[in-house]
């Protein structure tokens, strides 16, 4: 547990084939269910604090236990993070995150005391914004910040609810 954000809540995969991320963690370790979204539907977005153009992402989300595993899949040449993770190190786990209700721009304040920059952030519809901070000197450890707010929180707790007492049958449960 961090002294500062608290327990992280989340670890990020970049991957190429997110049907395919989604079967092995499904069928291979029991993970699941899945919660994907084709086009997540960015609506703001910074890279290394400039407006940029949003990439276009495909996202499953899944718990387990109380940690939240996150698949991400770019679908075009948008300048991200995830693109530099993938072209740096190919399929990997990305980041972990640490959600807040409403400490967002404390927790950023400490990231950049401490020499982070924001990489890349945004905000996905009336969602909560999002922040990824990564360091000099260690630049594969990439931090996200997460704000709980627009119904995110709700439905981050929807998908935990969802792996409690999963029994492994229906393990992608599709959205818009």
């Amino acid at each position: 547990m961090s002294i500062y954000f608290g327990d992280v809540r989340q670890i990020g995969y970049v991957v190429s084939d997110i049907e395919k991320a989604m079967k092995h963690w499904s069928d291979v370790l029991g993970v699941g269910p899945w919660f994907y979204k084709e086009d997540v539907g960015t609506t703001e977005f910074r890279y290394y604090g400039n407006n940029s153009q949003p990439p276009k992402l495909s996202i499953a989300l899944a718990n387990s236990g109380s940690l939240q595993i996150e698949l991400i899949q770019q679908r075009d040449d948008a300048p991200s993070l995830y693109l530099d993770s993938l072209k740096r190190g190919g399929e990997c786990a990305q980041h972990v995150a640490y959600w807040t209700a409403d400490r967002f721009d404390e927790y950023a304040k400490v990231l950049h005391e401490r020499g982070y920059v924001e990489g890349h952030g945004g905000r996905m519809g009336t969602r909560g914004r999002f922040g990824y901070f990564l360091h000099p000197d260690l630049p594969s450890g990439v931090i996200e910040l997460s704000e709980m707010t627009g119904g995110k929180g709700e439905y981050f707790e929807e998908i935990r609810r969802a792996s409690v007492g999963w029994d492994g049958l229906e393990p992608i449960q599709r959205r818009k």
